[in-house]
């Protein structure tokens, strides 16, 4: 009983949450960011200002969440959907790209509005932090370890400090992007890429890919020797 109504808790919150970065995306494409306030999004999802700031911070997090969604934990999934014979560097470099660079359902409307407010750049920027903590854990369980490090398990800070890695490269991947594409955005309203995001994000993590090879390489080293420990 206790676990359907946590269960029944969760998709409520996430229907919540979904339904205000809605509210906020509609409301800014409506009336343009900067005339949208926090009331109005919580009265459209029908929900009070109060319930609002349990879920965002400001207005800027919530119409950039309406773009993002859950981008995290689908990263996360991205990476443990790669073939076992994917080498660790290879799995979280696709990923990243796959996710970054996939069509958003919210069409170019929205991209437009994030790429013209440089308040809304900024949020969006910041949504890679959320990253880090679904691909710790992603990366551990490649690598085997964890906190049980006198039962076979590796460093439990590999994986953490790997995650924060990448985080920062996706950050300074959108950063040049982000920067670029609004230079190049016309006045008629046109989105111009200027550079490749698939291309800058592989860029960005390639200096990377040596870590994250040594660490996979010393996961595998220790795996013998715990699989014959009695």
């Amino acid at each position: 009983m206790t676990t359907r109504r946590t269960g029944l808790r969760e998709q409520k919150k996430q229907a919540t949450r979904e339904a205000l970065r809605a509210a906020a995306l509609r409301l800014a494409l409506e009336r343009g960011p900067d005339n949208v306030r926090v009331d109005d999004i919580a009265e459209a999802a029908g929900v009070s200002p109060r319930t609002y700031n349990n879920y965002f911070s400001s207005r800027e997090q919530a119409i950039v969440a309406a773009v993002t969604g859950e981008r995290e934990a689908r990263v996360a999934a991205a990476m443990a959907d790669r073939p076992a014979g994917v080498g660790l560097a290879d799995a979280v470099i696709e990923a990243i790209v796959d996710q970054y660079t996939a069509p958003d359902e919210s069409g170019r409307d929205a991209l437009l509005l994030i790429i013209t407010r440089p308040a809304l750049r900024d949020a969006f920027v910041e949504t890679t932090t959320a990253i880090e903590h679904p691909l710790t854990d992603a990366i551990a369980e490649r690598l085997g370890d964890g906190e049980g490090e006198g039962e076979g398990g590796g460093d439990p800070h590999t994986a953490r400090v790997l995650a924060a890695s990448v985080a920062a490269a996706v950050r300074v991947a959108l950063e040049q992007w982000l920067r670029t594409t609004a230079s190049s955005t016309t006045i008629s309203g046109l989105v111009v890429p200027s550079g490749s995001l698939p291309d800058l994000l592989r860029a960005t993590l390639a200096p990377l890919a040596p870590a994250l090879d040594a660490a996979e390489q010393r996961a595998l080293r220790r795996r013998p020797a715990a699989g014959t420990s009695g």
